[in-house]
């Protein structure tokens, strides 16, 4: 399986490119930009759908679905959030296609529209028009409401999962009385999301703020989660932003107070992307293939039976079936691969690819001895076991395999975390090893776009403790800081 694949040492890029193809995830499509999600990359993107979607509702929240078509018009009505996405805009001029009279069709120039329409980039214009007809009173708040979609932001240069024209995601848009309720859900999310990175993913991640240059437009904060790739680069997980009454106001959205007041309503909005797919490779994966953590594994468990003989390959096989009927009944999500079109040692190296956390081998001596052979994935180690007990220890190694990742992925930020007071410190790190970078910044635009221009870093995240940790100098500027703030390289 791993035949021409490329080390991460010798080039990190086409080491993941590579994987993400062979591993069956994704592949190119025929339009510029935009890929293919194949059935094993997408079981992966439900396992991480199912996960958030019962994490959302648990936090009150409902699905909805609004229009992927916006009028232009409604991103005239908020400047600083039109301008975040104008460069990225696909739009629709036309309606119609007619025969071109050679064979093929042509665009029809008498089906003009009268209003452009902008596939969305993202739906706050469209949703908060919508919310305008939900709202009338203080009863109608708060509206908690999320949406699986696909959005459209036309990229240059793209990546599998990392940065694709096309991608899928879900963004949250809700509406509160008050500020503080607002505020209150903004950084609730961000808990979710962390949550999420590092109970589901394994992947353990930074909060913070965004810096004003790196902040969402329209919002009047961003919050994030930044988690640290193999590579030393960062990589933004997911966004919560506390939006103001901007679009509230761009689109008139009032309510009427217990105090009989016409109020304008409070917003947030906050998404992940197929994007984590990409986090969860980079952060796990080896020169040997994917890595899963078993919480999002498609297969927690595979069953490779092995047998030279027709009799020997009934026994096996129905013995095989037993166990993945016993794990079963515990929620084990379990593949029995008994196919007979390859031998054991290519299923071996195909699953061991595709990163499934846990193998089971079988054959008639372990019938014989009733036991059977353990192949982590995480570790690439293997042990027998007796087959009594199979399932309580089938459960356990899938816990420990879910935390050693986890602390695996720790262990490697922690020691690619660097605290830095000069510049020629912070230069050489970023040039080098790369990683997190914390380092002191005199919180202007100007000194941020400076240390972006000569050395491509940029502000990941502003600690939410920042106002109460230490005060220094600028690393850049030599100017007073308030605090340490988080650089990388990023994706």
């Amino acid at each position: 399986m791993a035949k021409n694949f490329a080390t991460r040492k010798e080039d990190y890029s086409k080491w993941y490119n590579d994987l993400v193809l062979k591993a069956d995830l994704a592949e190119n499509s025929a339009v510029r930009g935009s890929m293919v999600i194949k059935p094993y990359g997408y079981a992966i993107w439900e396992m991480m759908q199912s996960a958030l979607d019962k994490m959302f509702k648990d936090t009150g929240h409902v699905n909805a679905y609004f229009p992927l078509f916006i009028p232009k018009s409604f991103f005239s009505k908020e400047a600083k959030h039109v301008e975040g996405f104008a460069k990225e805009c696909a739009v629709v001029t036309h309606y119609r296609l007619k025969n071109d009279g050679k064979g093929g069709v042509m665009v029809d120039p008498d089906a003009k529209l009268e209003e452009e329409l902008i596939v969305r980039p993202t739906s706050e214009t469209i949703i908060w028009d919508t919310y305008r007809k939900w709202v009338q009173s203080w009863r109608d708040l708060p509206i908690l409401v999320n949406q699986w979609a696909n959005v459209v932001r036309w990229e240059m240069r793209t990546r599998l999962f990392l940065r694709t024209a096309e991608f899928l995601w879900q963004e949250g848009h809700t509406a509160h009385a008050t500020k503080t309720e607002a505020e209150e859900e903004a950084e609730r999310m961000l808990g979710v999301y962390t949550q999420f990175a590092e109970e589901f993913m394994a992947m353990p991640v930074l909060q913070g703020v965004k810096s004003e240059n790196e902040r969402f437009g329209g919002a009047l904060e961003t919050y994030c989660i930044e988690a640290l790739m193999q590579d030393g680069k960062a990589l933004q997980a997911g966004t919560s932003h506390f939006l103001g009454q901007n679009f509230a106001k761009a689109f008139d959205v009032k309510y009427l107070s217990k105090e009989n007041k016409l109020e304008h309503v409070w917003a947030t909005s906050w998404g992940v992307s197929t994007r984590l797919i990409g986090g969860l490779i980079m952060t796990h994966s080896d020169d040997s293939g994917l890595v899963l953590p078993p919480k999002l594994a498609p297969f927690q468990i595979v069953i490779v039976p092995i047998y030279r003989k027709e009799e020997e390959r009934i026994a096996v096989i129905e013995k095989g079936k037993e166990i993945k009927a016993d794990l079963e009944r515990v929620g084990i999500r379990v593949k029995l691969d008994d196919r007979d079109t390859q031998k054991p040692g290519y299923k071996f190296a195909e699953w061991e690819f595709k990163g499934v956390p846990l193998r089971i081998a079988i054959g008639p001596r372990d019938l014989q001895n009733n036991t059977v052979e353990l192949a982590r994935r995480d570790t690439l180690t293997k042990s027998f076991t007796e087959m009594e007990g199979l399932r309580d220890k089938a459960l356990d190694l899938l816990d420990e395999i879910q935390d050693n990742l986890f602390q695996k992925a720790l262990k490697h930020r922690d020691e690619n975390t660097h605290s830095v007071d000069t510049w020629d410190e912070f230069k050489e790190i970023i040039k080098n090893d790369g990683g997190f970078v914390m380092a002191h910044w005199d919180g202007t635009n100007e000194t941020e776009d400076r240390i972006k221009t000569e050395t491509k870093a940029t502000i990941r995240s502003i600690p939410l403790d920042y106002e109460d940790s230490e005060e220094g100098i600028c690393v850049y500027s030599g100017k007073p800081s308030k605090g340490r703030v988080v650089f990388a390289k990023a994706y």
